[in-house]
């Protein structure tokens, strides 16, 4: 009955959702407040107050119609244009309306623009460790997922390895800045690297590589650090983006999927991938949801909060000995394991503390803790995590 390419998703359904549907069970049974879920990046700090005065208002002001009717598959005009004009404020860039396409959040943004570049069997490059759906994504549209291994010492793309990999029948790069799991943002000497080495290839090979590079945690970075737009660095970029993090709604799906004029062929590109955003049955991003950015596209998400969290989480886990680097920006912290992460997975579950293997991120070895969790949570938590590591002769 189930398709053969379904299958093999059905056997290795994403780890991080069952650890969450395994946080709700064991809730149940022990108290929601002795469970120490850092499972999913599911966001803990509230959307801004303009976020919810945005709905009321349109809702009052705004034809009802218009606010629940089709519009243009790319999504409303002056949208399109409020989120290029708010790019350009901000990174200095030259976008217009032409350049953006509403989307479903940033994976249905991946999805369009894999659809729209894909052949079967061509190439799609991820660096590990690396969020896992983008595998099932290039599987979507038949091309092959290239996998380059992790740099764990500062957790930076490992691009002398990349450049061996690249071949002719790579397509696509996808990079995750700042990183899902590790927190890490990638530098603009990464990049700039990155982008001198596909531009070699390029010429070697006669044909575009686009990077795709995904965005959702952009707006969440810690300690004055500066997250670089990458459509500087290359000209071939495409943009995924999503409100999911930077505004706290996740559960809303809107975001927009960026094509700069630079890229070659941008233009057939661009309409390519206002076909792809119907025929993937998404047909249009949500309306309101659209006409709320609109009017919230420079509003801001409480970081401070986050960055409490980060500094609550990773001292009191480096007291209790365990080895991580310190995130710079989203809402993970990727720790390494004293012990095999499967295991020490379930170690730690028999103390209520529930992470993500890194195994799941094409990097053993390390467990991902999304500290997206109320700061009262993670206070909680670390007497058991001191009692894991204790287990494991680590403490002092």
């Amino acid at each position: 009955m189930i398709s053969e390419k379904m299958q093999p998703l059905l056997k290795n359904n994403s780890a991080i959702r069952m650890m969450f549907e395994e946080g709700k069970k064991m809730a149940a049974v022990y108290g929601a407040e002795n469970v120490y879920d850092f499972s999913l990046g599911n966001p803990s700090v509230p959307a801004p107050k303009e976020v919810e005065q945005a709905i009321l208002d349109i809702l009052r002001e705004e034809d009802s119609l218009f606010v629940h009717g089709y519009m243009s598959n790319a999504g409303y005009e002056d949208v399109r244009e409020a989120i290029a004009q708010s790019l350009n404020r901000r990174f200095g860039t030259a976008f217009h309306q032409d350049n953006i396409l509403m989307t479903v959040g940033a994976a249905s943004g991946l999805n369009v623009i894999l659809k729209t570049l894909l052949n079967p069997g061509e190439q799609v490059i991820v660096f590990a460790p690396y969020f896992v759906e983008y595998g099932s994504y290039v599987r979507n549209y038949d091309g092959e997922l290239v996998v380059i291994p992790p740099n764990t010492k500062d957790f930076q793309p490992n691009l002398e390895e990349f450049e061996k990999r690249i071949t002719e029948k790579t397509k696509a790069v996808i990079i995750n800045t700042p990183n899902n799991p590790t927190g890490v943002i990638y530098s603009e000497e990464t990049l700039r690297a990155m982008a001198g080495i596909l531009e070699e290839k390029e010429r070697e090979f006669g044909h575009p590589i686009v990077l795709i590079s995904d965005e959702p945690y952009r707006e969440l970075a810690y300690d004055g650090a500066v997250v670089p737009f990458v459509t500087k660095y290359y000209r071939n970029t495409a943009v995924c983006y999503s409100y999911s993090k930077s505004l706290s709604l996740p559960g809303e799906r809107i975001g927009y999927l960026l094509i700069p004029d630079e890229m070659e062929e941008a233009k057939a590109v661009f309409s390519a991938a206002v076909i792809a955003n119907r025929v993937l049955g998404c047909v249009n991003a949500p309306s309101l949801m659209q006409r709320v950015i609109m009017r919230c596209v420079d509003a801001e998400v409480n970081v401070d909060a986050y960055d409490r969290n980060r500094n609550l989480l990773y001292n009191g886990l480096r007291e209790c000995g365990f080895e991580c680097i310190k995130p710079e920006g989203a809402f993970y912290l990727f720790m390494k394991t004293p012990a095999d992460e499967k295991e020490f997975c379930e170690k730690a579950k028999e103390h209520h503390v529930l992470v993500v293997p890194g195994s799941s991120f094409a990097c053993p070895g390390y467990v991902r803790i999304a500290y997206c969790v109320s700061y009262e949570m993670i206070e909680r938590s670390l007497p058991a995590f001191r009692a894991i590591a204790e287990y494991y002769g680590l403490t002092k």
